[in-house]
């Protein structure tokens, strides 16, 4: 027998479970790209390094406010944890070294992810509305 149709709260309930799964899971890739005793070989690719940060920051920033996490905490953090994780890298990780360029590649990923966040909670929001509902779930007068 089919189960019944999922209500409204429940929808929204998995999505914000899915959410922070989500987010969780771009934190751990984080934290493994960054302290990986040794950084895996880009095979001489110019750039791919700093891409891979760009990534990995921008992927916990923009999961990370889609999980609702409060913005202006989640920013603080990523950023100086861009800065903290190069220091790191440089003075316990024997195999790695920290670069000012990688700093500067992990704060474009945050703002590029919390701008791509920003403008999915737009898009969702005129969608809504052209449904005729607000965020809340009532319907517009």
């Amino acid at each position: 027998m089919p189960d019944a149709p999922a209500r409204p709260g429940q929808r929204s309930g998995r999505r914000r479970a899915l959410a922070r799964t989500a987010f969780a899971l771009a934190v751990l890739l984080q934290l493994v790209v960054l302290y990986a005793p040794r950084a895996p070989s880009t095979g001489g690719v110019p750039g791919v390094d700093k891409a891979v940060h760009l990534a990995v920051f921008g992927l916990a920033a923009w999961t990370g406010l889609r999980a609702a996490v409060p913005g202006r905490l989640l920013l603080t953090l990523l950023l100086a944890h861009a800065v903290v994780s190069e220091v790191l890298q440089h003075l316990v990780l024997p195999d790695r070294s920290g670069d000012p360029l990688d700093a500067v590649a992990d704060a474009a990923g945050v703002l590029l992810g919390a701008g791509l966040a920003v403008l999915a909670g737009r898009r969702a929001s005129r969608r809504l509305a052209r449904r005729g509902r607000t965020a809340g779930g009532t319907l517009a007068r």
